[in-house]
């Protein structure tokens, strides 16, 4: 007869302390009382590739959604 062994590990999968919470969608937001810190991005907006890439997307979600009805 083995007995189960204990690997030191808590049930739970989240570390202990931890000072954010999951939301849907992924997203770790900070609790009441910390700042959230802002993440800058460069991307330019108005450059052709950035026009393309976006329209490529919207056409992929429109595609999607019609699909889905």
């Amino acid at each position: 007869m083995n007995a189960p062994r204990s690997t030191g590990k808590s049930s739970s999968q989240e570390p202990t302390g931890e000072a954010k919470e999951k939301v849907p969608g992924g997203e770790v937001k900070p609790r009441a009382g910390e700042q959230e810190e802002e993440e800058e991005v460069d991307i330019n907006l108005e450059a052709p590739e950035t026009e393309k890439a976006a329209l490529a997307i919207q056409n992929q979600f429109r595609r999607f959604q019609k699909k889905k009805k």
